[in-house]
């Protein structure tokens, strides 16, 4: 009897274990929700899109993932999960490490478009600083730029 009980547990925390992986967000996830929000601002405009990226129910809240829009002067248009940030100059934030890490996603909007920045931030969820790796997309035509990304 205790020999199925031991084997039961073990399986119980393969089966949990394989959930909570397969529902942890991943870079390639991050990405694609950036980019995916991006083409609805091209294609939808400013107002409908900062809409759409601000409602914390919106499309572009999957989980733990969710996109943030910046314009290029480093002001918060919408957060869907923290509205505070709406409508505050983020360009001279830094990260605990010192690091001005708007200006870092605006310089790689302005110089490639798109790509990967990462910085230090408290993980709401643990409520520890860990490193966050976040994806910037360059809205087509405009000054805008989307932003999603993990904690690692």
């Amino acid at each position: 009897m205790r020999k199925v009980a031991v084997s039961l547990a073990a399986a119980m925390a393969v089966i949990i274990g394989s959930v909570l992986v397969a529902e942890a967000a991943s870079i390639e996830q991050a990405k694609a929700l950036a980019v995916k929000a991006a083409k609805f601002v091209e294609e939808n405009g400013r107002e409908k899109g900062i809409a759409e990226i601000g409602d914390p129910k919106g499309q572009f809240v999957k989980g733990d993932l969710y996109v943030v829009i910046q314009d290029t002067k480093g002001m918060c248009l919408a957060n869907p999960v923290n509205p505070a940030m709406n409508g505050v100059d983020s360009f001279n934030l830094k990260d605990p490490t010192g690091k001005l890490f708007i200006q870092d996603m605006i310089t790689i909007v302005k110089t490639t478009g798109s790509g990967w920045s990462s910085y230090t931030w408290t993980n709401p969820a643990t409520k520890k600083l860990q490193p966050k790796k976040v994806w910037v997309q360059k809205v087509e035509g405009t000054d805008l730029y989307t932003l999603c990304g993990i904690f690692q």
